[in-house]
């Protein structure tokens, strides 16, 4: 005797809940910004944009200003956040928060995704022509496999 399954279609719930966009303020970040929300809007889902705030010891022993400096950009990332929104409001209303982690782009983004409980990440393709040899973040999560990436180029 075989066991038979009702399976019914069940509109609207199935799909990302969470989805991580890394963004540093490279033109490819915002590209995956705006890839990321499009998808965050049409699925429902909430959107978290994360920004990694290198950890640049190299940069601390010369005595340059690095949490001051990586702090202003987290705030203009911000700040152009809410202007897209408040240009948006009432057209695409969507949800979406803003988190900081520190350390290393990859680790910050494994991080970000483990902690949100993402369904899916959104990167920038890596703008750097040394990552082609070394791997850049998007080759890496990808390679993670623990996540659906979607690399924006």
């Amino acid at each position: 005797m075989t066991e038979q399954h009702s399976h019914q279609f069940e509109r609207g719930t199935d799909g990302p809940k969470v989805i991580v966009v890394g963004v540093d303020g490279s033109d490819s970040s915002v590209r995956a910004a705006a890839y990321a929300s499009g998808l965050a809007r049409r699925q429902h889902a909430l959107l978290a944009i994360v920004y990694v705030q290198p950890v640049l010891a190299a940069g601390a022993a010369v005595g340059a200003p690095v949490t001051e400096t990586t702090d202003a950009i987290a705030e203009d990332l911000v700040a152009q956040i809410w202007e897209a929104t408040e240009h948006n409001k009432g057209i695409f209303d969507m949800r979406w928060e803003f988190h900081t982690f520190r350390g290393d782009p990859y680790n910050g983004l494994v991080k970000a995704a483990d902690q949100l409980k993402a369904d899916a990440v959104v990167v920038g393709a890596s703008e750097q022509a040394g990552h082609r040899i070394v791997g850049s973040v998007a080759v890496r999560l990808v390679k993670a496999g623990r996540w659906p990436v979607t690399v924006v180029p």
